[in-house]
């Protein structure tokens, strides 16, 4: 997780509690919303990746919280970390990239693709 939350930083410019909050949100939106198996596959490639989605849901965050759902539910909560759009995108796409470097891409666009919307964002 240090690797991708360093990039995070460097390439966005968000501070690395921010980027990790951000990405553990990211991740829990893929476990509710993706196929459990290829979220589970992919959760388990990215090294950290299952503490960040604990802590951020600890923190708050969490698809469970009782907002809305989906991509634009995902959005909402990151516009309420303070994260403008072009951040939003930034980290999505950092996120998802480094997801296929570690999964692979097949697996990772499997899941994007299976989530209404997401494609769109990464």
């Amino acid at each position: 997780m240090d690797e991708l939350v360093a990039r995070i930083t460097s390439n966005v410019g968000i501070d690395p509690a921010t980027a990790t909050k951000a990405v553990g949100l990211i991740l829990a939106f893929l476990q509710k919303e993706g196929p459990a198996d290829k979220v589970a596959a992919l959760v388990a490639a990215i090294p950290g990746a299952q503490d960040a989605i604990t802590s951020a849901e600890s923190q708050g965050g969490g698809f469970l919280s009782g907002m809305m759902g989906g991509v634009m539910g995902l959005g909402s909560q990151l516009m309420g970390m303070g994260l403008g759009m072009g951040e939003i995108s930034g980290v999505s796409k950092e996120t998802i990239g480094y997801a296929r470097e570690k999964a692979g891409s097949g697996p990772v666009d499997d899941v994007v693709n299976s989530i209404p919307g997401l494609s769109q964002f990464v």
